[in-house]
């Protein structure tokens, strides 16, 4: 399968008699490469070996994108373990095309070790690259990516240039399954732009040449987006720069300047999710810092060796506690039988009602007892000790109570009889509610000991029911989705899925803890609050966990995503959209069609020639890859569009004639004058201009 990478162009050429079929998908990131990857699985089947240019429109690497990317600090980890993370299907996924398997990243890795497969020319140049220049600052001796993935196995939690290896390998091998009359041509620049009537050709106008590129059908997958910091930020910041102080607004803590972090100075931190793990790390062991103990032992105790190069973290948050750890074992034996309380059925009722259902009132009921039967089912088959009642006497009654009820919480009460063994769903959202300290250094002690009694719990198999409630947030997940911007409007559920079911490695909360002991973290709590004192030119940040008391620092760091917003987003391509008629939820969402993926407009009709994947969407999934086995919501969707857009794009592809052959005809051979070029190892894309028809011609539908 042929791919182009050609100099930009600034005029078009005239492809004639018959313009070849195209798409342009904005995003080359695992989600626009899970996007290819099912184009290559439907193609032959759907497609039938007629040509189509693929323009894929990315300024970074195909398969990592930019979250990704392989040019962040080597010290950075997935919060997964390397056999908790695949890019392919298995027949888990309800797919209504092929299932085509493939290596999770463990068995990628090995099968690299062994010689079975080797890294993407990306890769293997970025290496090269690396190995001719300076030594990265804070990676450790023997820390390239081979040294790596000879040490990988699948209970490690990889480095993120090596997930960034593994997505450029599944992206070449996606490219490399096309059909032969499929060519993909690379931009590595930005979209700013997409016009075009509803039923013509598009115009995706790209940042670094002046003619658009013109697509019958455009697919969006663009991944985290930045946005425009809001009143509250822009006011900070304005009073940081009166007052000499410092102000990070919400970002992507890789991309971040934290130099401008004071070494031994107070930083308050609001933010303790994943970001805030980022900014732990490479402001201390980023900055020459070390541990020694072993934070891979589930016991394990580390020590914290300062650089004094760290400034002081203070952090707090709404819930004022760090996200769950990871867990730390397999499920053995029957898994829970998922959906059982909120499953196909339930989402076909509550999409049928005349009135749209309340998130609330109608659906997060639902969602409680889905979660509720994963945890008891495994309690009662794998703990039966800890119950006093048969798992078919309580399952019985179980489905019988109402959710939420006094009914159901006395059926749990007298068959569960260790209030440890029953699920508090409100308990393990806020655990700090409720809870007041005399001062911050009895903060510190309740803190810590908290973060230990989770690390305990989340690698004791004794505790599995624990995990069986992730799979079943991935079940309700995987649903959620069918009902678009009604499953989540104001996106708290998917805040309490990260918080619950996305945390950090274990190994990074012992080295929290370390840290804590070292005093370079200091706890703030919950319900973390943050002014700006003009009279003394100063920050000032308290929580109501200890009344009263407050901390003073000239440096403030939001550590987490920037909220989306149709009207602070920074992509001039989402903007111009909304602009036009794209419509969007109050949580700054896109609104698309879950079932297909095509952008909806503010009266609900779906733009027929304009489709969206990701987490910018109202159908936004869990994660643009996930772990096998597991239904992976993501890889149906991807599937959904991609069988979309080849059967629109078929009909565009064949004469009116050729649409009532049984035989479809031959592929098209590109033309002579412009034959597709399949770039060097390690050769440095630039916006591709691939042949162009004129503007205006005729759409072929």
């Amino acid at each position: 399968m042929p791919v182009s990478s050609q100099p930009s162009a600034s005029s078009a050429t005239v492809r004639a008699p018959l313009v070849t079929p195209s798409v342009v998908v904005v995003g080359a990131g695992p989600r626009g490469t899970g996007f290819l990857e099912r184009i290559a699985a439907n193609a032959r089947s759907l497609y039938g070996g007629l040509p189509l240019d693929i323009h894929l429109v990315d300024p970074h690497p195909p398969g990592a994108g930019r979250v990704w990317r392989r040019d962040q600090s080597p010290l950075l980890w997935m919060n997964s373990m390397a056999e908790d993370v695949t890019m392919f299907t298995d027949d888990t996924v309800a797919l209504a095309g092929p299932v085509r398997h493939g290596p999770a990243l463990h068995e990628w890795a090995r099968d690299i070790r062994e010689g079975r497969a080797r890294l993407s020319a990306e890769s293997e140049a970025a290496e090269a690259a690396e190995a001719a220049g300076p030594t990265r600052t804070g990676a450790p001796s023997g820390s390239g990516l081979h040294a790596e993935i000879a040490a990988l196995t699948g209970q490690t939690f990889p480095s993120r240039r090596v997930q960034s290896a593994y997505l450029s390998w599944v992206y070449e091998q996606a490219v490399a399954a096309l059909p032969s009359g499929v060519t993909v041509h690379q931009h590595r620049t930005d979209a700013v732009r997409v016009s075009g009537p509803r039923g013509g050709r598009q115009r995706v106008w790209l940042a670094d040449r002046t003619e658009p590129l013109l697509a019958d059908l455009v697919v969006l997958t663009l991944g985290h987006l930045d946005a425009e910091p809001d009143a509250e930020q822009v006011e900070l910041s304005r009073f940081a720069a009166e007052h000499g102080l410092v102000h990070l607004p919400p970002d992507f803590t890789a991309d971040s300047d934290l130099s401008a972090l004071p070494a031994g100075e107070p930083v308050l931190v609001r933010g303790f999710g994943l970001a805030f793990v980022d900014l732990m790390v490479l402001v201390t062991e980023g900055r020459g810092g070390r541990y020694s103990g072993s934070a891979g032992q589930d016991n394990g105790e580390l020590v914290y060796h300062p650089s004094g190069r760290e400034p002081v973290l203070y952090v707090g948050s709404r819930r004022g506690v760090p996200y769950h750890s990871k867990i730390g074992y397999g499920l053995d034996g029957e898994r829970p039988p998922l959906p059982r309380f909120l499953g196909p059925e339930q989402i076909d009722a509550l999409l049928s009602r005349p009135e749209p259902p309340d998130f609330r009132r109608d659906v997060r009921p639902l969602v409680d007892k889905e979660l509720g039967f994963a945890h008891y089912h495994r309690l009662f088959t794998a703990h039966p000790e800890r119950t006093r009642v048969a798992w078919t006497d309580f399952e019985e009654k179980y489905a019988a109570a109402d959710p939420c009820s006094p009914e159901l919480d006395a059926l749990v009460g007298a068959a569960v009889p260790d209030p440890a063994d029953r699920l508090d769903l409100a308990a393990l959202d806020r655990p700090l509610d409720g809870l007041r300290f005399d001062s911050y250094g009895a903060l510190q002690d309740g803190l810590r000991d908290y973060i230990r009694a989770d690390l305990t719990r989340r690698h004791d198999p004794a505790h599995s029911a624990d995990l069986a409630v992730f799979l079943g947030l991935l079940s309700v997940y995987g649903q959620l989705i069918r009902l678009g911007d009604l499953g989540d409007p104001g996106g708290s559920w998917h805040g309490f899925f990260s918080y619950l079911a996305s945390g950090p490695p274990g190994p990074r909360l012992r080295q929290l803890l370390a840290l804590s002991r070292a005093g370079i973290v200091r706890f703030l709590g919950a319900d973390m609050s943050v002014e700006a004192d003009g009279r003394r030119g100063i920050f000032r940040a308290g929580s109501a966990v200890v009344p009263g008391e407050y901390v003073e620092a000239r440096a403030l760091v939001e550590a987490r995503l920037p909220d989306p917003s149709p009207e602070r987003t920074r992509s001039p391509l989402l903007r111009g959209l909304y602009e036009e008629g794209a419509a969007a939820i109050s949580a700054g969402l896109v609104r698309v069609d879950p079932d297909d993926g095509r952008l909806l407009e503010r009266d609900g009709t779906p733009h027929p020639r304009r489709f969206a994947l990701g987490p910018y969407t109202t159908a936004r999934s869990s994660g643009a890859f996930t772990r096998p086995r597991t239904g992976g919501p993501a890889f149906r969707q991807n599937d959904a569009t991609a069988r979309a857009v080849l059967t629109l794009l078929v009909g565009l592809a064949r004469p009116p004639a050729t649409q009532a052959s049984a035989t479809p005809p031959p592929a098209a051979t590109p033309p002579a004058a412009t034959p597709p070029v399949t770039p060097p190892a390690g050769a440095s894309f630039t916006a591709a201009s691939a042949p162009q028809p004129p503007d205006g011609l005729p759409v072929r539908s």
